[in-house]
């Protein structure tokens, strides 16, 4: 099966998930469980490397996971993903974090996480994906930065 690896725009990748935070994902605080929020992100990135690669993807590198701020049952959790970095077969999305108060409006950015993925093709195995093209000034420097912490994964894989 022949596919199209024409370098696409960082913006055709962007996913973004809205969902209401209710009781059965509290932890015993009362707050957003972590682990909801971290699968919320997950599935985000993923999102938004399926929409890129066309593929399956899974899941190879969380670089880290930092909660700023709780998230409150209630709370309207946004996440904003794209893709910042290709390889061959693997990129990179980063995934941002707000949560809104649906009465009042107001936001409150609680995380930012960078994963790994791999596309795979119909056998299950790593298949190419095509390389992404910055529009904007932002855009390239997410790129750059994205390039270095690959750089960084490779190191400490080794």
């Amino acid at each position: 099966m022949s596919r199209n690896l024409t370098p696409k725009s960082i913006d055709a990748s962007h996913i973004t998930i809205a969902q209401l935070m209710q009781s059965e994902s509290a932890n015993n605080l009362g707050n957003v469980h972590g682990g909801w929020i971290m699968k919320l992100v997950d599935e985000a990135g993923a999102l938004a490397c399926m929409r890129h690669s066309q593929h399956r993807v899974v899941t190879v590198a969380i670089d880290q996971m930092v909660f700023n701020h709780p998230i409150r049952i209630g709370d309207l959790v946004i996440l904003d993903a794209e893709i910042t970095y290709t390889g061959r077969t693997s990129m990179e999305a980063e995934v941002q974090v707000v949560a809104e108060n649906p009465i009042t409006g107001k936001r409150t950015h609680t995380n930012t996480a960078y994963l790994v993925y791999v596309a795979l093709d119909e056998n299950g195995k790593p298949t190419v994906v095509p390389h992404i093209r910055a529009k904007k000034p932002a855009q390239k420097r997410r790129m750059e930065q994205a390039k270095e912490r690959q750089s960084r994964r490779l190191v400490q894989k080794k």
